[in-house]
């Protein structure tokens, strides 16, 4: 597959839209969050709507929300919308209370799309790998960067990596599992989650 001048586009526009944002507790630019969805979600098998999509998966939730949604559409057709959408876990500011909206995405999963599936499973598996990173650096310190903090956050991923195998058990599944459970085992509660 040889990508288009919309992936192009893409990059372009998530660059401009993230320009100001940074990861959590690292300040590393949140292009290359993006840049790293996008590489995972084409390394499992997407294809140019959703390696778009996995470029714009945060736009709406940290970017505008419904104006945000709306020139995706206008940009880049409904079909990279929608896979979008289902990625984004609120679009209203404040947002709804962290527990709430974790739960109502964790439940979301398992009716998702199969493109939803595939850029959500690559945005999780990023983030879990670069939490794993951290947390080899900064150990339990690392967990005050999430709302969730360590119970929360872990539980989530255990959540999720369930949601997914619901429909399925696919290789980026699989890896996201082996990443979440060594972050578990290193963090100690590998043994409390395997309870629940």
């Amino acid at each position: 597959m040889k990508l288009s001048q919309r992936f192009t586009d893409a990059l372009t526009f998530a660059t401009e839209l993230h320009a100001n944002q940074t990861r959590k507790g690292n300040g590393v630019p949140y292009i290359a969050h993006l840049l790293a969805v996008s590489s995972i979600a084409l390394e499992y098998g997407a294809n140019e709507e959703e390696a778009i999509a996995a470029l714009l998966h945060d736009a709406i939730e940290d970017q505008g929300g419904a104006a945000t949604r709306e020139e995706i559409r206008r940009r880049f057709g409904d079909t990279i919308t929608e896979i979008v959408d289902g990625c984004t876990d609120a679009d209203t500011t404040p947002k709804p209370p962290w527990r709430q909206r974790k739960e109502a995405y964790i439940a979301h999963i398992p009716t998702a799309s199969a493109s939803v599936r595939l850029v959500s499973a690559a945005d999780k598996l990023h983030n879990a790998w670069s939490i794993l990173k951290d947390y080899r650096i900064l150990g339990d310190n690392l967990w005050q960067r999430f709302h969730g903090g360590k119970d929360g956050t872990l539980w989530y991923y255990r959540a999720l990596i369930d949601a997914f195998r619901t429909q399925e058990s696919t290789p980026i599944i699989d890896e996201l599992d082996r990443v979440v459970s060594e972050l578990e085992l290193l963090a100690g509660v590998a043994d409390k989650n395997s309870e629940c």
